[in-house]
């Protein structure tokens, strides 16, 4: 098994269509090891579905990053706040976040907010006309999720733009000086939004999260890096999902067809939409505390390990033509929401984002179509999503 001799996962032509890298790398064999980054560092890259699934179950692969980077030297300056987040935790601490987490996206509490998503998205298409040209990301994909996230943590709507811009700035892998000084940023606001709740009178949503956080046995600092995880993880993902869904839907008319013809569909289409096109290419950050095997291949202790659910997505022996969208397809094994303990657990409000998205479009505007050719189209500069930067619409 021959390495590659450059960072496959940093080349602009895997930022513009991952999935002939993918490919490749599964193809030679679905558990290998690449170079990343600079400094002849190297890393494990699983793209195999089975693999992937494995993986996100192994405890021997760790995601407290403290850890792994403890006795490393490092030029990085993230806030706490965001580079010690129950993304990057194991149990037992990573499960006191999670049962906090989970609890705000209950089946009963994600119903309970469907009217207000509708809402939004209903006064985000207010001034939408046939004939008229929208850019779908900037005028929904984004203040959607961001003004849903924002109503659970507070936030006022003069701030909520600029923390948008804050949370894109986070994921661009160009600029790491960018990337840390958004993080303090978010780690600022957040920590001056929580003390003023704490000390200010009367009740509202972000009071609710901290007694949440208080009865889960979360500290301040603790339930800032919670309220960061919410507002970075959970709009950043649900814009790319809502974008790369209406983008592979219009690039497959037929499919596109059908849920316009009957809207009930949209809800069993979500996955395969995800499967198809997953808003999470790369899965946060793990490393190896010991030797281990995943898909018969050894990892040996201390190497970083990254798993693809986007590469998972697409292996054929999991999806028969995984490069075909089939809204028939049983695709309820794609791990665009991950798997195991930190399987996202904000997956339910996403889906319902989305399906009231998309519902609204196909109702109000059912021969939408590109402004642009679909080859013109540019994604961010980042492996861990997949979103389009802009997405020109034709209203019809």
């Amino acid at each position: 098994m021959t390495a590659p001799r450059q960072d496959p996962l940093r080349d602009p032509r895997f930022f513009a269509d991952p999935y002939p890298t993918y490919d490749r790398l599964r193809e030679g064999c679905p558990v290998r090891r690449i170079p990343t980054g600079s400094g002849g560092h190297q890393a494990y890259v699983i793209t195999g579905h089975s693999e992937a699934r494995e993986a996100f179950t192994d405890p021997r692969l760790s995601k407290d990053t403290a850890r792994f980077f403890a006795d490393r030297p490092s030029n990085r300056d993230l806030h706490p706040a965001i580079s010690r987040n129950m993304l990057a935790s194991d149990p037992p601490a990573h499960t006191r976040h999670r049962r906090v987490a989970t609890r705000l996206f209950t089946t009963g509490r994600v119903r309970e907010l469907r009217p207000f998503i509708t809402r939004v998205v209903d006064d985000l298409m207010t001034t939408w006309r046939p004939g008229t040209d929208i850019d779908l990301v900037a005028d929904l994909a984004v203040p959607l999720p961001v003004t849903v996230v924002c109503e659970l943590l507070g936030v006022p709507e003069s701030d909520r733009a600029t923390l948008a811009d804050w949370s894109h700035a986070l994921f661009d892998a160009t600029d790491t000086d960018r990337v840390d000084a958004a993080s303090h940023r978010i780690g600022d606001y957040l920590t001056d939004l929580v003390d003023t709740a704490r000390t200010s009178p009367g009740d509202g949503p972000l009071r609710s999260l901290l007694r949440d956080c208080d009865e889960g046995g979360l500290d301040r600092d603790e339930t800032v890096s919670l309220a960061a995880l919410l507002l970075v993880a959970g709009h950043e993902t649900t814009t790319h999902f809502i974008g790369n869904a209406v983008l592979a839907l219009l690039r497959h008319p037929e499919a596109f067809d059908r849920l316009r013809r009957d809207p009930n569909l949209i809800p069993g289409a979500l996955d395969e939409l995800l499967r198809f096109d997953s808003p999470v290419s790369v899965a946060t950050f793990r490393h190896s505390t010991e030797d281990l095997s995943v898909g018969g291949i050894d990892i040996p202790a201390g190497f970083p390990v990254l798993i693809a659910p986007g590469a998972a997505n697409r292996d054929p022996s999991a999806f028969p033509d995984p490069h075909h969208l089939d809204l028939d397809r049983d695709a309820g094994a794609h791990l665009s929401f991950g798997h195991g303990i930190h399987r996202c657990p904000g997956a339910p409000l996403a889906r319902a984002e989305a399906e009231i998205a998309l519902r609204t479009l196909v109702a109000r505007f059912p021969d939408t179509h590109l402004t642009v050719p679909a080859e013109s189209l540019t994604w961010r500069q980042t492996r861990l999503t997949r979103g389009l930067t802009a997405l020109p619409l034709t209203l019809a």
